[in-house]
Parts: C-alpha cells; sequence; structure tokens
C-alpha cells in the first residue's frame, strides 16, 4: 500500500503520529512523507522542526515533500493508494472544505481525490466544536474522505477541542480502503 502521510501545525500532537507512522512503515507500508509550510520551518516548545523532519525521513526513507511542486504530481501519476493528514489543524480543515489549495498538505490532498482515492483525516483543533464545526461537517458529507474517531480533547478546560484516536489509524485502514468510515466516530 502506498501512504502519503501529511503533518500540520499540530506541533503538540507530532511525536504521536510519528510513532503510528513508525507503526506502518514497520508493517511494510510504503509512506511518503509531507509537511506543511508551518510544519516543515517552524521551532516550537515541541521540538525543532530538522529533528521532526529527520525522524520522518529515517523512518520513510525518503525526503519530505513541502513544496506545491513536490506533491502536485500526486494526481496525475497516481502515486498514492491513500493519503492520511495527521495531524489535520483547524485552518487546514476550513482550506479543505472551501477548496483551497495554496498549501503543500491541500494541494496534496486535492491532486489525489481527483482519482477517486481515499483520504483519511485525523483532527487536531482547539475549535472543532466551534469555529471548525461546519468545516468538519462539510468534509463529512464528501466523498472519499474519512475521519479518524475523534473526542473532545479537555472538556473542563478546552470545552470545543478535539483530538483524534490517532493510535488507530493502522486497525481502520482496511474500512476506508474499502469506502466505510471507521465507527463510531464521535468516541
Amino acid at each position: 500500500m502506498r501512504i502519503g502521510w501529511a503533518i500540520c501545525g499540530s506541533f503538540c500532537t507530532f511525536e504521536r503520529a510519528i510513532n503510528v507512522m513508525r507503526t506502518l512503515a514497520i508493517s511494510g507500508k510504503d509512506i511518503t512523507p509531507i509537511f506543511s509550510q508551518t510544519a516543515y520551518e517552524l521551532d516550537t516548545r515541541f521540538g525543532k522542526a530538522a529533528d521532526w523532519i529527520r525522524q520522518v525521513e529515517a523512518i520513510t526513507e525518503k525526503p519530505v515533500w513541502h513544496t506545491l511542486q513536490e506533491v502536485e504530481p500526486i494526481g496525475p501519476q497516481k502515486l498514492l493508494d491513500l493519503l492520511i493528514i495527521a495531524p489535520v489543524t483547524g485552518n487546514t480543515l476550513a482550506k479543505l472544505a472551501s477548496g483551497i489549495t495554496d498549501t503543500p498538505v491541500t494541494m496534496a490532498a486535492k491532486s489525489h481525490l481527483r482519482n477517486g482515492r481515499p483520504l483519511l483525516l485525523s483532527i487536531s483543533t482547539n475549535d472543532g466544536l466551534s469555529g471548525s464545526a461546519s468545516n468538519i461537517g462539510t468534509l463529512m458529507a464528501r466523498k472519499n474522505v474519512f475521519f479518524v474517531p475523534y473526542r473532545q480533547d479537555d472538556a473542563v478546560n478546552k470545552p470545543a477541542s478535539i483530538i483524534a484516536e490517532m493510535e488507530r489509524i493502522p486497525s481502520l485502514l482496511s474500512d476506508v480502503m474499502d469506502g466505510r468510515q471507521p465507527q463510531p466516530l464521535l468516541l
């Protein structure tokens, strides 16, 4: 299985995402890494961009794609069987829902979806139950767009925040490849 794995700037979930990516690579999945500009360039309290890139390139044994030019051929050349965006931020959800393709991640998604192949989104956003809720609803109605089951992140201190159970991604692949939304969606 040829999987594209795109990473957006929800830095607090990078370690979890990379651990799941490692699990898939060990199981023999061919993974092409894609980073948003934010993920590719910014150092944060969660780590340095160069260190994240180095880890991902070691796992996948491929360079991280991080430009529009690198990801655009995904569709025309049918490079992927599945595209995973984990983590996907509220900003990227809004762009995907609106058809905006001005980042490597959104361009990869558009290019991939043109072939009728599945896109799996693993949400990590502080406004999932407020500002991003309508975008989630829009994307849930789209053909070939699937979600990793998610839950409230911290219902008391961050009541609108949601986070996907990305550790479940390996067990979701067969459902997604067969065109079924993994259930239950809300945990």
